[in-house]
């Protein structure tokens, strides 16, 4: 955890932290900068530059963009928020990766805002995975930055070979 992706995550958890309406976590109902710290977060880095561009390519409809993520049900808890995302606090799987044993398919997406692969992280780090191999999501109007790994279309085709020709093992 390091780079640009601590560091928002680190100002998410200190916008409610910060908050007075928080009270050190002895809130009577969530702190209103909650919502707002979570909205951003999400359009931070989840979504997808050339994505964002085509649904709002004026501030008009940016705006109107924003007033529906605010204006979306929104029941997450002040103090589960924080511990979820200071979680990831010291989160480091390099140590173990020479150890995986499993066939891996790592998926980025080029336009991914919390993983962004020109830093060379995730290249580097599956150098040391034995059966691994990572495979990048070009950018485009479909994509959906971080988001893009969760939808399988955009490698389906490159999760099937992996099934197909993965080693297997014998049952026990």
């Amino acid at each position: 955890m390091s780079g640009r992706n601590w560091m928002l995550r680190r100002m998410l958890t200190e916008m409610v932290r910060n908050d007075p309406e928080y009270q050190d976590g002895n809130y009577p109902s969530p702190p209103r900068s909650l919502r707002i710290a979570s909205a951003f977060f999400a359009l931070a880095t989840n979504g997808g530059t050339l994505a964002y561009q085509k649904v709002a390519p004026t501030m008009e409809l940016a705006d109107n963009y924003v007033d529906t993520q605010l204006a979306q049900p929104f029941t997450l808890d002040a103090n589960d928020f924080l511990y979820q995302w200071a979680a990831s606090r010291g989160y480091n799987p390099a140590p173990g990766l020479e150890q995986v044993q499993a066939t891996v398919l790592a998926v980025n997406a080029a336009d991914d805002e919390r993983y962004p692969p020109e830093t060379g992280l995730m290249e580097r780090a599956m150098q040391h995975v034995r059966h691994g191999r990572l495979f990048l999501i070009p950018a485009s109007e479909d994509t959906c930055g971080h988001g893009s790994s969760g939808l399988a279309r955009f490698y389906k085709a490159e999760l099937q070979e992996l099934l197909l020709s993965a080693p297997r093992r014998a049952s026990m």
